[in-house]
C-alpha cells in the first residue's frame, strides 16, 4: 500500500479529544507538553492539524477569534509545529495557508519565534513590536509597590470584561471567562472610581505565568506582579511588552532573567487594536 504525498493529506479541525495528541507534538519539538494551555486553547479557539499516516499529529496550530461571533474582528494564531522528521517540507506553510485562507477579512496577529519568522513574513505577516520572555524565582527588592490588590470575586467579572474589551482592543468574553477556572490566582487592584488592573497566574509545568497583566500604570502592573509572587513558591514566567521598559527592568531586579525575545505580527492591520500602554503581558503569548 503506498504512502499518500504530505501535500494530500487532509487538514482537519482538532477538538479536546486531541489534547493529548497535541501535547505530544509539542514534546517531540522540545516544548514542554503544556497539556493545561492546550485544553485552554482548544476549547477557547479552533484547532487545527494535519494527522501523521503512522500515528499522531503531522502538524497543528490553533487560531482564537475575538470580536462579535458572526464577524470577528481579530484572531490570534498559536502552537504553530510540525512534527521534527516532517519538518522543512514546506507542511507548516500548507497549514498556515489554509488559516489565511480561511480567516477571509479577519486581521491576524502571532508571537513568532526566530526560527518561524521567516515564513510568517513570506505569507505576509508584518512584524509590529517585541515581546521579552522572562523567567526566575520572584525575590523582592527594592522599595514594595504601595497599591493594594485583592483576590478577584465573581463580582469583578463584568468590569474586568469592560477593561479587558476597552484595554485588548476587542471582546474576548469567551477567554477571560474561563480565567477562574484556569489560572490558580486572578488578582485586582481599584480605586474609588472602579477596577484600574488585573492579572492572572495559571500553572504552566513547574511555573507559574503571569498574564493576561493590564494595568493603569507601571506601578499597578509591579503591585500585581508582586502580589501573585507573593502567594506561589513556583518560578515565575512573563512575556512583557518591550515597550514597557521600566517594568522589564524592575522585573530584573527581582530575581526574574530574559530568556528569549518574540516577534510580535500582524495581517491585515497596520498595528494590535486596543491601547499598548495598559496592556503589559498577554494572557499567553498563544492566544493575545
Amino acid at each position: 500500500m503506498s504512502t499518500p504525498s504530505l501535500s494530500a493529506l487532509p487538514i482537519r479541525r482538532l477538538t479536546p479529544r486531541d489534547l493529548t495528541a497535541c501535547a505530544d507534538l509539542s514534546e517531540n519539538r522540545g516544548w514542554p507538553r503544556e497539556e493545561h494551555k492546550w485544553g485552554l486553547l482548544l476549547s477557547a479557539g479552533t484547532g487545527y492539524g494535519i494527522d501523521d499516516p503512522e500515528g499522531g499529529l503531522m502538524s497543528a496550530c490553533v487560531v482564537t477569534e475575538y470580536g462579535p461571533h458572526e464577524r470577528p474582528d481579530l484572531a490570534a494564531i498559536g502552537m504553530m509545529l510540525v512534527a521534527e522528521r516532517h519538518a522543512r517540507k514546506g507542511i507548516g506553510r500548507r497549514l498556515m495557508q489554509q488559516v489565511v485562507t480561511e480567516a477571509a477579512a479577519t486581521p491576524l496577529t502571532l508571537h513568532a519565534t526566530p526560527y518561524g519568522r521567516p515564513l510568517y513574513e513570506e505569507l505576509g505577516f508584518k512584524t509590529t513590536g517585541r515581546a521579552e520572555m522572562l523567567r526566575g524565582r520572584f525575590s523582592p527588592s527594592g522599595p514594595a509597590p504601595t497599591v493594594a490588590t485583592r483576590p478577584a470575586t465573581a463580582e469583578d467579572l463584568q468590569a474586568i470584561l469592560r477593561l479587558d474589551s476597552e484595554v485588548f482592543g476587542s471582546d474576548r468574553t469567551h477567554m477571560i471567562t474561563r480565567l477562574p477556572a484556569f489560572a490558580d490566582q486572578l488578582r485586582v487592584a481599584e480605586d474609588g472610581d472602579g477596577l484600574i488592573g488585573f492579572a492572572a497566574a495559571w500553572p504552566n509545568m513547574d511555573t507559574h505565568v503571569v498574564g493576561p497583566l493590564i494595568a493603569r500604570d507601571t506601578e499597578i502592573a509591579k503591585a500585581l506582579v508582586a502580589s501573585l509572587a507573593a502567594h506561589t513558591d513556583r518560578p515565575l514566567r512573563t512575556d512583557i511588552d518591550v515597550r514597557h521598559e521600566e517594568l522589564l527592568s524592575w522585573l530584573k531586579l527581582q530575581g526574574l532573567e530574559s530568556w528569549s525575545f518574540n516577534a510580535v505580527m500582524t495581517y491585515g492591520i497596520p498595528e494590535l487594536p486596543g491601547d499598548w500602554t495598559r496592556r503589559f503581558a498577554p494572557l499567553t503569548v498563544a492566544a493575545g
